[in-house]
């Protein structure tokens, strides 16, 4: 689970495997595959910075990597 706070300041974690898009509209909106969104105070980058960590701790970023083509998973 990933640790991010909304626009007005309420903390929450999220499940990052749930994550479909994460936009800058210049708020950063996260929709997940369910169609639910989220509006954020941290910027794109720092979201995508803590999945990646979710990911390596708990052994995946490899497996996202590959499946993505994303090099800065690994």
């Amino acid at each position: 689970m990933v640790y991010l706070t909304r626009v007005k300041g309420s903390s929450f974690y999220l499940n990052p495997m749930m994550i479909e898009l994460i936009e800058s509209t210049p708020d950063t909106v996260i929709t997940l595959v369910s169609g639910k969104k989220y509006v954020v105070q941290e910027s794109t980058n720092d979201v995508v910075s803590r999945m990646t960590e979710y990911y390596k701790k708990i052994g995946i970023a490899g497996v996202i990597a590959a499946q993505v083509g994303d090099d800065h998973l690994e």
